[in-house]
C-alpha cells in the first residue's frame, strides 16, 4: 500500500457511528466531511433517517467509557437537557425464574436517542476540520481506473438533484442497515461474500407518558422495570424506564414475528398479561403523551468483508453497515464505539509505522469486535420459534450456550446471587468476555448446583470423553481477548 496522504476523509452517514468515526478521523486528516441524507435540526428531534429513534436506547458501560474518552463528560451535556441519572434508583428485573431487585450502583445517564445524537453532534460540530454535507445521498463510490483504490463519492443533493464528485483519501461507510456498500463493491468488480443472516422478525411498540405533578417522585424512585419475555411464557418482553424531562416510556418486544399492538387499548392489555403487574400498576396512573409507535426489523445480518480476496484501498466500514444486532440487547451503539476505538488505534499505528493491507487489518479487527456480540444475539434469539439462521459456517456452541445461559440465569436468580447475576449482564453488555461465565470453574459451579445440570454435565463428559476444559474448547467459539481490553 502506498503511504497515506492524510489530506481528507469522507464519512457516509451522520448517526452515532458516523459521528464517532468523524471524531476519530479529525485527528488524522486535515478535512473530514460527513455526508448525511437528512437535515439536522438545531434542537434534539426525531429525523427520518433514524426510524428507531423514538424507541428506547442505551449505551452499556463499555460503550460509555469509549464515548467519554473521545467526548469527555458528554453525560453532563445530556443532563443539561434534562436527562436523569440512574444512581441509587431501583432496578426491578423479572424473568421466568423469579425477580431481582436492587439499587442501581452507577451514575449512568438515561436519554432518548435524539438527545444523545444531538449532544454528540454538537461536540463534532465544534471540531474545526469537520464539515457536514446535509440532504445528500451517495450515488456511488469513485475509484481509480483499475478500481483498486477508492478516491471519493458521487453525491446528489436531495433537494436540487444536482450531483457532484467529492474526492478523499479515505471513505468510511457508516450508513447503517440500509448501506449500499455490497452493491457498490460488486459494481466495481469485487466478489462480496454472502452475509450471515438471522431471520428474527423483530417487532417493537413504544409509548411515552407524562408524570402528573403529584407523581414526580416516581422518577426519583425508579430506574427501570424489566419483565422478560421468553418462548416458554408466550408473553412479550416489556421495559419501563424514564428519559429526559420526567418522561416515562414503555416498550413491548418480540423477535418471532408476533408484533406487539399499536392500538392503545390492546397495548395496555398486553402489558396487563405480563407475569408481573408492576408496570400496569404504574402506567395506569400516568398521562399518555403518544399512542404506541411501532418499529419493525425484518432480520439481522453480519457481513464478512474481511474474507474478501481483494479489498480496495481507501475504504472502510463500521457500525450497522458491517453487522447489526437485535436492538433489545442495547449493543449496537456500544459495538460502534468499540469499532471506533479500534480504528483510532490502528490509524495511530499506521501514521507512525505504515504497513501494507491497512484496510484489511482494520476490517479483521472490527470483525473481532463483532463476533462475541453476534454470537450472544444468536444464542438468545434462536430460542424463539420461527427465528432461523443462515450462514456460510454453522454457529458454534449455540445449543450449549442456550442451555447453559438458561441454567446460569436460573441459578443466579433462585440464589439471589447478585455477583453472578451482574456477571451475566456484564457479558451480555460486552463489558467482559463470554469466558467470564463460560469457563470450566463457572460451568462446573452452575451445572452442579441442580439435578438437571448435574445430569447434563455427566452426559457431556461421557460423550466427549475429555476434561471439562478441553470439552469447552471443542464446543465453544473462541473470541479475541483484545476486544475486551480498553485501548489506551
Amino acid at each position: 500500500m502506498m503511504a497515506m496522504r492524510w489530506d481528507s476523509a469522507i464519512v457516509i452517514g451522520g448517526g452515532i457511528a458516523g459521528l464517532l468515526a468523524a471524531r476519530i478521523l479529525s485527528e488524522f486528516y486535515s478535512k473530514v466531511v460527513i455526508v448525511e441524507k437528512d437535515a439536522f435540526s438545531d434542537q434534539p428531534e426525531l429525523r427520518p433517517g433514524t426510524p428507531q429513534a423514538f424507541h428506547p436506547h442505551r449505551i452499556t458501560g463499555r460503550g460509555k467509557a469509549v464515548i467519554n474518552r473521545f467526548f469527555p463528560d458528554y453525560e453532563k451535556d445530556l443532563e443539561a437537557h434534562g436527562a436523569p441519572s440512574s444512581l441509587n434508583k431501583t432496578v426491578h428485573q423479572h424473568n421466568q425464574y423469579g425477580t431481582m431487585v436492587a439499587q442501581y450502583p452507577r451514575n449512568d445517564i438515561k436519554f432518548s436517542r435524539p438527545v444523545l445524537e444531538f449532544v454528540i453532534r454538537q461536540r463534532v460540530r465544534n471540531i474545526i476540520n469537520v464539515q457536514f454535507l446535509q440532504k445528500h445521498d451517495v450515488v456511488h463510490l469513485l475509484s481509480s481506473a483499475d478500481h483498486q483504490t477508492i478516491t471519493g463519492i458521487l453525491g446528489r443533493n436531495r433537494v436540487t438533484n444536482e450531483e457532484k464528485e467529492i474526492h478523499a483519501d479515505l471513505v468510511i461507510d457508516t450508513s447503517g442497515r440500509s448501506s449500499k456498500l455490497p452493491k457498490w463493491l460488486k459494481e466495481l468488480g469485487y466478489e462480496v461474500p454472502a452475509p450471515d443472516r438471522m431471520t428474527a422478525v423483530i417487532g417493537y411498540s413504544t409509548r411515552r407518558y407524562k408524570l402528573p405533578s403529584h407523581l414526580l417522585h416516581l422518577a426519583e424512585k425508579w430506574d427501570a422495570i424489566v419483565i422478560a419475555g421468553h418462548p416458554s411464557t408466550g408473553t412479550f418482553h416489556c421495559v419501563f424506564s424514564f428519559i429526559e424531562n420526567k418522561v416515562a416510556e414503555t416498550l413491548l418486544y418480540r423477535p418471532d414475528g408476533i408484533y406487539p399492538p399499536t392500538e392503545p387499548e390492546a397495548y395496555a392489555k398486553e402489558i396487563a398479561r405480563l407475569p408481573s403487574p408492576l408496570i400496569t400498576e404504574i402506567i395506569s396512573k400516568l398521562e399518555p403523551m403518544t399512542n404506541p409507535r411501532s418499529y419493525r426489523v425484518p432480520g439481522l445480518f453480519r457481513q464478512h468483508f474481511e474474507q474478501m480476496a481483494h479489498w480496495p484501498e481507501g475504504l472502510l466500514v463500521i457500525g450497522d453497515a458491517f453487522c447489526n444486532f437485535d436492538p433489545i440487547f442495547g449493543q449496537g451503539m456500544t459495538v460502534s464505539a468499540m469499532e471506533a476505538e479500534v480504528l483510532h488505534s490502528l490509524l495511530r499505528e499506521q501514521q507512525t509505522d505504515p504497513k501494507p493491507l491497512f484496510e484489511q487489518n482494520v476490517l479483521q479487527k472490527i470483525q473481532d469486535v463483532i463476533a462475541p456480540a453476534w454470537w450472544l444475539n444468536c444464542t438468545a434469539d434462536l430460542q424463539w420459534e420461527d427465528v432461523e439462521y443462515e450462514g456460510s459456517q454453522p454457529l458454534k456452541g449455540i445449543e450449549f450456550g442456550q442451555k447453559y445461559m438458561d441454567l446460569y440465569l436460573k441459578h443466579a436468580t433462585e440464589e439471589q446471587n447478585w455477583k453472578l447475576y451482574g456477571m451475566y449482564w456484564a457479558v451480555n453488555t460486552l463489558s467482559v468476555p463470554p469466558k467470564a461465565i463460560l469457563n470450566p470453574q463457572m460451568v462446573s459451579t452452575v451445572l452442579t448446583s441442580s439435578p438437571e445440570g448435574r445430569l447434563w454435565l455427566d452426559e457431556l463428559l461421557a460423550e466427549y470423553k475429555k476434561p471439562l476444559e478441553e470439552l469447552l474448547d471443542d464446543i465453544l467459539p473462541s473470541f479475541s481477548g483484545e476486544v475486551f481490553q480498553p485501548i489506551s
